[in-house]
């Protein structure tokens, strides 16, 4: 007898206590989603009165923690479709953590440390980022498949909104030692070991044979699930991997290089003091969280190809505008767009994984698809900063107006981008489960 039938025989919902998962998942995210809060570090870092470190040497850090993140997740999503999610997302959150505490190690008036930072911060810390980051996204797809679009979103929204929360602690922290704005990652890093452990240690797969009462896979519709559940390798021999990894790869790319320059662009453009950009940039914060949900839900009803397509679209738009943008007020809305379509690709494209290859092997499967966040998060800035120029005077038309046209002409992947066809005795197989 399986495990759902014996928890119907005692009449008790099969998915009682699910959304407790939920937020167990949301504590383990907040704690690695701290990680976008970097450039409060940065910033201090740079100080002359602390590691007097330029810009490049300021943002190094944070971008091998981004390139860190591909391998983690992959190790991580392989390691827990044998394993469950507990033991990944457990092992995850303490290496994050201790890459922090690592880090608080670094001499803040020496130049020369900044290898320690990189170590505990980046190679480190970003390896257990990664590796826990996978884990409540394959995890919730299992116990959510009747909400898949939505429960993905909420998975990543507490990524999203780890920073926001995040932040003001950590600026907090810093201004009580501003000379050595290190030591802030030391109980950092404590907390984060604390929250990914509570929220890691409730995470368990559904039981074997699990079903949630009264819904059935669906074979037809503007979202469908998989005909079958595809191992990585066999995801891997399909063209729909390497278009989704576009998709995921492109939206970041266009997404990011604005977040990049975000506060130098509202300065810039809009006028805006350097206080109230960085106000701004915190604020935006917010819809990179919240897009997370809204795009995850939007595309249960568009459908996903559908949802991928407005958000580069209205980026496209966004971005082509955005030079032109001198008063505050548009220029807010057009950034906070840009924010919400770049989150909601993140909470978007597990879904859209977990529909096109089922969710059994969604850990190795969606891991190695984030290779698309690393190669965007490392694409787009370096971009955006050659076309905008090194002197006082950006060209924000020139670099905003290549950066749109590149989002305008990528809606050309979502459009050919089809789920991928079954045989004939598989649809025949699809067809008897849905007519059961």
């Amino acid at each position: 007898m399986s495990s759902t039938a014996t928890t119907r025989g005692t009449g008790k919902s099969p998915t009682a206590g699910r959304w407790w998962i939920v937020v167990a998942a949301l504590l383990l995210q907040f704690a690695i989603g701290a990680v976008y809060a970097w450039s409060v570090f940065g910033k201090a870092l740079a100080s002359p009165d602390a590691m007097n470190l330029s810009p490049s040497q300021a943002s190094l850090t944070f971008t091998v923690t981004i390139g860190m993140i591909f391998i983690g997740s992959y190790i991580g999503g392989k390691v827990q479709d044998r394993t469950g999610p507990r033991p990944v997302a457990l092992t995850g959150g303490i290496i994050y953590g201790l890459g922090c505490i690592i880090a608080s190690f670094a001499v803040s008036h020496d130049a020369g440390q900044l290898w320690l930072l990189v170590l505990g911060y980046g190679v480190i810390s970003g390896f257990g980022l990664g590796y826990a980051y996978i884990v409540p996204i394959a995890m919730l797809q299992k116990w959510f498949p009747d909400k898949r679009g939505l429960i993905t979103g909420l998975a990543v929204a507490g990524f999203g909104f780890g920073a926001v929360v995040t932040a003001p602690v950590a600026q907090w922290l810093i201004a009580m030692t501003p000379t050595e704005p290190n030591r802030a990652f030391l109980p950092l890093g404590i907390g984060y070991v604390v929250l990914a452990v509570v929220g890691a240690s409730f995470f368990r797969n559904p039981p074997e044979g699990y079903t949630v009462p009264g819904w059935k896979p669906a074979a037809s519709g503007r979202t469908q699930d998989a005909y079958k559940q595809f191992t990585e390798k066999e995801a891997l021999r399909t063209p729909q991997w390497y278009l989704l990894t576009a998709i995921l790869t492109l939206n970041v790319t266009v997404g990011i290089a604005f977040i990049a320059q975000a506060a130098g662009t509202a300065e810039g453009v809009a006028k805006f003091s350097a206080v109230d950009a960085a106000a701004l940039v915190g604020v935006l914060a917010l819809f990179n969280g919240g897009g997370r949900i809204f795009w995850a839900w939007v595309s249960g009803f568009t459908g996903r190809m559908w949802a991928f397509a407005l958000m580069l679209g209205l980026q496209g738009v966004c971005l082509l505008i955005l030079p032109h943008a001198s008063g505050a007020a548009l220029f807010v809305i057009l950034a906070a767009i840009i924010y919400l379509c770049y989150g909601g690709g993140f909470g978007t494209m597990p879904a859209t994984a977990g529909d096109f290859f089922g969710v059994k092997h969604a850990g190795a499967i969606y891991g190695l698809m984030i290779i698309g966040w690393s190669l965007g998060g490392i694409i787009g800035p370096p971009i955006i900063a050659a076309l905008l120029g090194d002197g006082a005077t950006k060209n924000y038309t020139l670099g905003y107006t290549v950066i749109g046209i590149i989002a305008l002409v990528s809606l050309i992947v979502p459009a050919i981008t089809k789920m991928p066809k079954a045989s004939a005795s598989e649809a025949s197989a699809v067809m008897a489960a849905v007519a059961e």
